[in-house]
C-alpha cells in the first residue's frame, strides 16, 4: 500500500481520520451479504497496485484458495517504492527490493508459491498513466485462468483504481470474470455507506486458522507496519488502527 502524499492531495479522504474498526465489526449488514462463489480448481490471477494490497484486501481468500489446490498467479504492478517519499533511511530502489522480499515472505505464509509472483515495475503513484501497458501485460497472464481479482475501481486511490480498470479490461478481452477487493474503502467509508455498491458485495468468511495465516502474512510487511526510523518521513504507512480493518474474520469482493 502506498498512501497518497498529503501535500499533493490535501482533500483526499485517505488523509482524513478513518472509520473506527469497532463500527465495522458491529455492523448488522454483514449477514445480508451473500457468500462469494470461489473456484475449487484451476488458476486465479490476483492483481495488486502495490506489494501488500493483495494480502491486505484478499490475503485470507488467497489462503483459502491455496488450501483448495487452486493455482495462484500474483501480479504486482508497481514495486511500492513510493511509500516513503523523502526517506533518509532507505532509497526508492532499496525500498522496492525490500517490499518484494516482504511480499514473497507473506505469500509463503499464505501457502502461495512465491515463485508465481510477476512484477511489472510500473512507477509507483503512476499506474493511471500506464493503464494500457498494464492491461496489455496482464492479457497473456490470463490465458487458461478461471478468475481475475484486482483492487476496487472506486477505492479513492489513483493507483488502486487504475489497477482495477486495467484488470477489468484484460478480463473482458479474455472473457473472464473479474472480482474487485477494497483496501482503503474501510478507512473512508462507513457501515452501510451509500457510496458503496453493497448490492454487488460478496463476503468471504475466514476460518480461525486462515485468519492466523493472514496475520502472519501481514506481519511480514515490516516496512509498512513499523516506522523505518525517527521522524515523519519514516512513519508507518499502516498503523494499528488501519491494520485492524484487514484483520477481521471477513473479506469482501465486489462483482
Amino acid at each position: 500500500m502506498t498512501r497518497p502524499a498529503a501535500d499533493t492531495a490535501p482533500a483526499d479522504p485517505i488523509q482524513a481520520p478513518g472509520t473506527d474498526e469497532a463500527l465495522w465489526r458491529e455492523w448488522a449488514g454483514w449477514e445480508a451479504l451473500a457468500e462469494a462463489d470461489l473456484p475449487w480448481r484451476g488458476r486465479v490471477v490476483v492483481v495488486a497496485a502495490h506489494p501488500d494490497d493483495e494480502v491486505l484486501g484478499f490475503g485470507g481468500t488467497m489462503a483459502v484458495l491455496a488450501e483448495r489446490g487452486v493455482d495462484l498467479t500474483i501480479v504486482s504492478i508497481t514495486d511500492g517504492e513510493g511509500s516513503h517519499p523523502g526517506s533518509r533511511v532507505v532509497t526508492p530502489a532499496g525500498l522496492a527490493r525490500l517490499r518484494a522480499d516482504e511480499l514473497r515472505s507473506a505469500l509463503g505464509e499464505l501457502g502461495v508459491d512465491p515463485g508465481r509472483l510477476v512484477r511489472l515495475h510500473v512507477p509507483d503513484t503512476s499506474v493511471a498513466r500506464h493503464e494500457e501497458r498494464v492491461a496489455a501485460a496482464l492479457t497473456p497472464l490470463l490465458q487458461g485462468a478461471e478468475l481475475v481479482v484486482a483492487p476496487w475501481t472506486h477505492d479513492v486511490h489513483g493507483d488502486h483504481e487504475a489497477a482495477g480498470r486495467a484488470a477489468e479490461r484484460a478480463a473482458r478481452s479474455a472473457g473472464l470474470p473479474c472480482r474487485l477487493y477494497p483496501v482503503w474503502m474501510w478507512h473512508w467509508a462507513t457501515p452501510g455507506d451509500p457510496r458503496v455498491p453493497w448490492e454487488t458485495a460478496r463476503r468471504v468468511p475466514l476460518p480461525p486458522h486462515v485468519l492466523a495465516r493472514k496475520r502472519a502474512a501481514v506481519d511480514r510487511f515490516v516496512s509498512q507496519i513499523r516506522p523505518l526510523g525517527p521522524g515523519p518521513r519514516e512513519a508507518a504507512v499502516l498503523p494499528p488502527e488501519e491494520l485492524a480493518h484487514h484483520l477481521r474474520t471477513t473479506e469482501v469482493l465486489f462483482q
